[in-house]
């Protein structure tokens, strides 16, 4: 993997990631495709949506279908038809999300499964092993995702932990060799909970071992909205301005710009699926609920503006009655135009950035993103 800063503006960056599979501009959304497939769209949309990457995840391809079934497809890419770069992330936030199922060690962590209760062991080099398998072009690290609110100790020995398991999946990344014939990159993530001391020891501790990458993780799991920009500022920071950054798991429209605008590369959120298939959606003057009576005889689109195949065939009214009848289209359609949005949004912002008229950018788009109701 090779990464490039392009422009800057401020703290804002465009660059490109070259992987295998492609080159990501950045900054790049990367929309969640948890067990292989971006929910209620399907991959030839995406392709012409534009997106250049998409998100798998660990402990959801490992207990369904399995590394065998992924080894003898050639992994993800082949068994999805998708020829374009993929992220992973380790499963660990899956993994400890599971507190009624899980007991942690220093090895790893031991955990049941949600789908059929039988026993299972994460530790820092399976993981690595299980995402070798995938063929993941960008890997995570295996991690501990505290828990907000938590308290000091609890946080040092989980931010500790990490950075010892980080150690160990380097070493193993090290040892082994991608199965597929082509590269694979592991990031680092930095962890902390809302500790400004933490957190700093783990970008600095994390940029010592020169990971390929580095993910900010930890975030945007209950704290106030201005203390993960606080946490953001403080590691980007810390962590080398010529390796890429990534957010995990952020966010709204308007936490995406705000984190560009303090040094963040990539973004990845379940939002725009997720909030389509219950008839959400972004426009540029906030959000919408397809199901208000309001939207019963509208035969505007949904954004005006917006040009993507929702936007440009279908009405708020043609949609609206799909979602009330549950007809399954509705909730693609809503997903189309969410998905189009983000793209959208930090395609703008990108641009922003390489025009060099980023500030001024940011600020209207804010204002207008942080309106609750679409007019």
């Amino acid at each position: 993997m090779n990464f490039t800063v392009e422009y800057s503006d401020g703290a804002a960056r465009a660059g490109s990631i070259q992987t295998s599979h492609g080159v990501i501009g950045t900054p790049i959304f990367i929309p969640v495709g948890t067990q292989g497939a971006v929910k209620a769209i399907e991959p030839r949309e995406l392709e012409e949506l534009g997106a250049q990457i998409i998100l798998g995840n660990t402990y959801h391809l490992y207990l369904r279908p399995g590394t065998e079934i992924l080894r003898q497809a050639g992994g993800l890419h082949r068994f999805a038809s998708w020829n374009h770069p993929i992220l992973t992330d380790s499963g660990g936030y899956q993994v400890f999300s599971l507190a009624d199922l899980r007991r942690m060690s220093e090895e790893g962590v031991q955990f049941q499964s949600h789908i059929d209760g039988s026993a299972h062991i994460f530790t820092p080099e399976n993981v690595v092993d299980i995402q070798r398998v995938i063929g993941s072009d960008i890997m995570m690290v295996l991690d501990e995702c505290t828990p907000y609110p938590c308290d000091l100790e609890y946080a040092r020995r989980s931010h500790e932990l990490t950075l010892r398991w980080a150690r160990r999946a380097q070493e193993r990344f090290m040892k082994t060799m991608p199965h597929y014939g082509y590269t694979q990159s592991l990031f680092a993530i930095v962890q902390g909970s809302v500790f400004p001391d933490l957190r700093t020891r783990s970008a600095r501790v994390l940029t010592d071992l020169e990971f390929e990458g580095y993910a900010i993780g930890g975030l945007a799991v209950g704290e106030p909205t201005e203390v993960m920009y606080e946490m953001t500022s403080l590691c980007c920071n810390i962590l080398p301005v010529t390796k890429p950054r990534y957010l995990m798991g952020v966010g709204t429209p308007a936490n995406i710009i705000e984190a560009i605008a303090r040094g963040i590369d990539m973004f990845d959120c379940v939002l725009p699926t997720r909030n389509g298939r219950n008839a959400q959606v972004f426009t540029r003057f906030g959000q919408m609920n397809l199901r208000n009576a309001v939207n019963k005889d509208d035969f505007r689109p949904i954004d005006e503006e917006c040009t993507c195949y929702a936007c440009r065939n279908f009405s708020r009214a043609y949609i609206r009655h799909l979602v009330m009848a549950k007809e399954i289209l509705g909730l693609q359609l809503a997903t189309i135009h969410n998905l189009a949005f983000y793209l959208w949004l930090i395609h703008e912002a990108r641009k922003a950035v390489v025009e060099q008229r980023f500030e001024y950018w940011r600020h209207g788009m804010v204002r207008d993103l942080e309106k609750t109701t679409a007019e």
